[in-house]
């Protein structure tokens, strides 16, 4: 532990801890639990959390896992989130502790996400060196698209019942060095959409195409209109994404089949951009399958929203990184088209949601060959420890 003449927490502090840091990430990696399924995990987690002396309430919103530590007379409180799910996908990384689930994998490095949290709150638990209310939020069901763990927590009372002045979290970031830090002030990650449509026009005989409605015809068609929303109707300097990623119509080659299938992912980063893109897709959907002499049906799945920062948070978060790795060594974080429940806590509280450098070299998230660069691991539960007892000591 630190030296009576540190203040508060530094990298330094957690190299002891790193051993037992990769033992706990590698469990976790070989025992992915998919969204709403993470009773092992939540189990395991809130363990080690009540071993450590912390008031742990399980199965909050699910499988959330919440643990509060107080110290002092101070009355402030911090809230720091960590996902705990894993994801749908065959593992190839090819290391000794791969997911012995087949199916299964943390590929997108929630398993770190734990881990450095874990190893914070190990850390404030013994050293005690702060002055106020530490919260924290082990979440479920990050990964679900829609009535994710973040709302499922928030609907269970979480704000209610586990007072907090502001929120941070975190995400690893493949292709920053590991150990790095990365902030934004304001819209940070995506809202993401998902848009399914079925275009209802009328089949027959490939032979005859004058006596039907084709609905391939009609798919391919809207799918190039579609492609022109942002770069004809989104002011250059928005940033939006319109993707169609799949279309499914008939079996046979001899058969112009009754509908056709399209899916596409929507992204923004505004509020008002969000809904212009929803109102050009409806409209363009029906125009053009009208056009044709064909209906449409349209499933409009609102996902997470925009991710925003606040200012003042994220400049304190910031200036935290900076006092930890050196301000050399933390950047400002690009905006990001993925998208992250996280959004939901930010609306309810002020807070800032960071990014962990994975490694230059790291495979991509969502990938059978990923995985979370334990050379981040004590800079990530440094950060949060840090984070906590100058957020304490304000």
């Amino acid at each position: 532990m630190p030296s009576q003449d540190n203040l508060y927490a530094r990298v330094s502090d957690f190299e002891a801890m790193e051993a037992d840091l990769k033992a706990t990430r590698h469990h976790l990696h070989a025992h992915p639990e998919l969204s709403f399924e993470e009773a092992e995990t939540a189990r395991y987690v809130a363990d080690k959390l009540e071993g450590w002396g912390y008031d742990v309430t399980r199965s909050v919103g699910g499988h959330g896992v919440v643990a509060v530590l107080k110290n002092g007379t101070g009355t402030r409180s911090i809230g720091i989130r960590a996902d705990m799910d894993a994801l749908p996908i065959e593992e190839e990384t090819g290391v000794a502790y791969a997911s012995t689930f087949p199916g299964k994998m943390h590929a997108c490095g929630h398993d770190g996400h734990t881990t450095v949290l874990l190893g914070a709150a190990e850390y404030l638990a013994e050293t005690r060196r702060f002055n106020g209310t530490v919260t924290l939020i082990f979440q479920p069901a990050e990964e679900a698209g829609k009535v994710s763990g973040a709302q499922k927590m928030i609907a269970d009372g979480l704000f209610d019942r586990f007072p907090i002045d502001a929120i941070f979290g975190l995400h690893n970031h493949p292709g920053m060095p590991a150990g790095t830090l990365l902030t934004r002030p304001g819209p940070i990650m995506a809202a993401g959409d998902t848009v399914r449509i079925t275009i209802i026009g009328k089949g027959g005989h490939a032979s005859r195409p004058h006596l039907t409605v084709d609905p391939v015809l009609i798919a391919c068609n809207l799918v190039m209109t579609l492609q022109s929303i942002v770069s004809r109707n989104v002011d250059p300097t928005q940033t939006a994404v319109v993707t169609v990623s799949t279309i499914h119509a008939g079996e046979a080659s001899n058969v112009i089949a009754n509908t056709a299938k399209i899916a596409m992912s929507v992204r923004s980063f505004d509020p008002a951009i969000r809904s212009f893109l929803e109102e050009r897709i409806r409209k363009l959907t029906a125009s053009v399958a009208e056009g044709h002499g064909a209906t449409t049906e349209i499933d409009y799945e609102h996902g997470y929203p925009v991710v925003v920062n606040s200012e003042k948070e994220t400049a304190f978060a910031q200036a935290v990184a900076e006092e930890l790795v050196g301000a050399e060594n933390v950047a400002t974080c690009p905006l990001l088209p993925g998208s992250e429940d996280f959004s939901y806590f930010l609306q309810h509280r002020p807070g800032s949601f960071l990014r962990l450098g994975n490694g230059k070299d790291s495979a991509i998230l969502h990938s059978s060959g990923y995985d979370f660069n334990d050379g981040s691991l004590t800079t990530g539960a440094a950060m949060w420890a840090r984070l906590a007892e100058r957020y304490l000591d304000q």
